[in-house]
């Protein structure tokens, strides 16, 4: 049994060498109950997400006493959990780009057979062959090409990430301090419309008005009333969301105030053109992922042409055949399909096509989408610009005015109340125009994924990228 033992010695070593450089790794069971009691427990980390914004845009100020836009940016890349998942999932392109590196396994037979001759030294044979793949040509390249544009795709996924959560936590920070304005500005016109209808009330009976002519004001009483109601909904509502984005209970945000200095202020820009536009399609994410996907589909395409050509592998062996050694060398060809893959390259370039028009298409949605809300962007401004150069001074100078006749005993409660309260519903018809104007402005920010104004125009869009610094 000379043949088997050697065959033994060269077998057993790699089973060992094999086994003995298993990775070992430990199963790791989730316990969704201890999730999400972590979730609905979990803190803001101030401490990070101050030392993050400090990385992000080290010459710009960092208020300690709220969160601004450039904080807020920093605890989404901190916290939220979605772009934790998307850090996760470029984690894994990586790997997989490292894996598409590696070769394929080679395959090890060992094989018997026993025959009952009486005429040989050894009624057995004994052998073992290995099954080495020849990795090379445009198979692993177009292999590696495509894990490899993985790993960009998915940075491209963390920045569009990164990006949407952030003008989410805009938008909804834009709802809590328009809301927070408009209570303020609600409460005061529901108290001077009762004021009013207080006075009139007193003419009524005194018999100087009909009791019906209150109906139209406590209408308005009802109105405002509602509008109070919705303007502290939408605070409430702005900080929910703001919680949500950043993956934390909106209870760890009680005592945190938002910073924005110049809210109330028009944002100035300049308009946009069309070399603006030329230049912001080329940078948006979604618009590189398409492109990443065409190259993809070309590395897909590039990987079948070169499956018209076999596939070559090498099988070194060793039988011990009844007292006789032999080394037996195979060479192993995987050939084509009977139409040379064809058909698969016919696939693989209609794909391609798909791919080519998934960026067409992408191009033409950003491009709308840019003009729109530029478009939306000129008339929100205008319509602020209006409000604030017309109805607001006049409803203002109107107040001052009936401050002055009132003190003249030139008015009644009744009309003077009137008049204020035409002032405080200008300028909550302000706020609903810069609101407006303001959500433009993120949407115009959006299309062109880039901020426009504020603490974040001094953040490196290579920051964005969602690497830890």
């Amino acid at each position: 049994m000379r043949g088997l033992r050697f065959l033994g010695l060269l077998v057993c070593p790699a089973l060992v060498v094999g086994l003995d450089g298993c990775v070992r790794v430990p199963p790791a069971p989730i316990d969704l109950p201890s999730r999400a009691a972590a979730r609905t427990d979990a803190p803001l980390d101030r401490a990070e997400v101050d030392r993050r914004a400090a990385l992000l845009a080290p010459d710009v100020p960092h208020p300690t006493d709220g969160l601004d836009r450039l904080a807020l940016l920093a605890a989404i890349m901190v916290q939220d959990p979605r772009v934790e998942a998307a850090r996760a999932a470029l984690e894994g392109a990586r790997r997989d780009a490292r894996l598409a590196h590696k070769a394929a396994s080679p395959t090890l037979t060992l094989s018997s057979e026993y025959a009952n001759d009486p005429t040989t030294s050894s009624p057995w044979l004994i052998g073992g062959a290995f099954d080495l793949p020849l990795d090379y040509g445009g198979r692993r390249e177009g292999r590696i090409r495509g894990a490899e544009l993985g790993v960009v795709g998915a940075r491209y996924d963390l920045a569009e990430t990164v990006w949407s959560e952030r003008v989410a936590a805009q938008r909804a920070l834009i709802d809590v301090l328009a809301g927070e304005r408009q209570v303020a500005l609600g409460t005061a016109l529901v108290g001077m419309i009762d004021r009013q209808i207080a006075a009139m009330d007193r003419r009524a009976a005194a018999g100087e008005i009909a009791p019906l002519d209150l109906a139209p004001v406590r209408a308005q009483r009802a109105a405002a009333a509602r509008a109070l109601d919705d303007a502290h909904a939408r605070v409430r509502g702005g900080r929910a969301a703001i919680a949500g984005v950043l993956g934390v209970p909106v209870s760890a945000l009680d005592g945190i105030g938002f910073i924005w200095p110049d809210f109330d202020q028009s944002p100035m820009i300049a308009a946009v053109e069309r070399e603006d536009v030329r230049a912001a399609l080329p940078h948006r994410a979604d618009i590189l992922r398409t492109m990443v996907a065409y190259d993809q589909a070309e590395a897909a395409l590039q990987v079948e042409i070169a499956k018209q050509v076999p596939t070559v592998s090498l099988g070194p062996g060793y039988t011990w055949e009844r007292g006789l050694v032999k080394w037996p060398v195979n060479v192993n060809l995987q050939m084509p399909s009977f139409d040379f893959n064809r058909s698969a390259i016919a696939a693989a370039q209609a794909h391609r096509a798909t791919a080519g028009q998934a960026v067409e298409a992408a191009l033409a949605n950003a491009q709308a989408a840019i003009e729109t809300a530029a478009s939306e962007r000129r008339a929100a401004a205008l319509a602020y610009a209006r409000i604030m150069r017309e109805e607001v001074p006049q409803a203002r100078l109107a107040a001052d005015r009936a401050d002055d006749r009132l003190r003249l005993g030139a008015i009644g409660r009744a009309d003077w109340a009137a008049l204020k309260s035409g002032d405080i519903a200008a300028r909550l018809a302000a706020i609903d125009a810069l609101t407006r104007l303001r959500q433009a402005q993120i949407a115009l920010e959006d299309s062109l994924r880039r901020p426009l104004d504020g603490p974040e125009t001094h953040v490196a869009a290579a920051t964005l990228w969602g690497n830890r610094p």
